[in-house]
């Protein structure tokens, strides 16, 4: 399994995960002519892609959708989401429940998560060559979402803001409480490093923080509050940390 970050951010995010030559995008954040690109540059023919799979309908995650109807990829979303996306094709909309959705070299397994939106999801993503999760905005991390994380060979979690600087940013005060809100906001640096934590077994997992604040956030503070969290395991040895912006 191998998992390629092609966009992270507000300004877009795109997570292409690969088994084999068969790939499934999680999210769609970024004009459909750079997700084409940042595919070629990893060597990933877009006819390759299976599947995309949308966490919620915010524009950050569903810009490039019209990239599916291109290329005639189907686009799986909650209902609830689907209410907010009309950029796909109707023949390509499938819509995402609680079960597992078979794919032929993936099984995924979506899971609620608390944002902002109408019914946003994360996923377990398991193929024969592994398991990995992508939690991307969401308020806190249940312990219904920890449990469908669990035993994950790579995840890929927001790691979003530090709250002082939130307090302290010029941003209007129904902003600062949303991104600070458990129920419809954004993981903290201390709330991921306590989240994974829980998961992490030492065992050479692999890590990706993402969807980093550019104005309240800095990538050495994200990976030292995540790093003190996991003591007594060691990044690069029990455990290999990637800060992508």
């Amino acid at each position: 399994m191998e998992v390629k970050i092609l966009a992270s951010g507000s300004k877009g995010n795109c997570i292409a995960v690969s088994s084999g030559s068969s790939v499934i995008l999680i999210d769609a954040g970024v004009a459909k002519t750079k997700i084409q690109k940042r595919l070629l540059q990893h060597d990933i023919n877009p006819t390759d892609v299976e599947a995309i799979f949308v966490t919620h309908a915010h524009g950050d995650h569903i810009k490039g959708l019209p990239f599916a109807n291109e290329f005639r990829i189907p686009v799986y979303a909650s209902e609830g989401e689907w209410k907010s996306i009309k950029s796909v094709d109707h023949e390509l909309q499938m819509s995402v429940h609680e079960s597992m959705i078979y794919l032929e070299d993936f099984t995924v397994t979506p899971f609620d998560v608390y944002h902002d939106a109408l019914e946003p999801k994360g996923y377990a993503i398991k193929t024969h060559r592994g398991k990995c999760s992508v939690c991307l905005d969401t308020g806190h991390v249940s312990p219904q979402m920890l449990a469908a994380m669990s035993r994950s060979d790579v995840y890929v979690i927001e790691a979003n803001h530090h709250p002082k600087m939130v307090e302290v940013c010029n941003r209007p005060e129904s902003v600062k409480a949303r991104i600070l809100s458990n129920s419809v906001g954004h993981l903290s640096n201390q709330q991921t490093g306590e989240a994974l934590a829980k998961l992490i077994k030492g065992k050479g997992e692999r890590i990706y923080l993402t969807h980093l604040s550019e104005s309240n956030n800095v990538s050495i503070l994200a990976q030292m509050t995540v790093e003190r969290h996991l003591s007594p395991f060691v990044n690069g040895k029990d455990y290999f940390l990637e800060v992508v912006r």
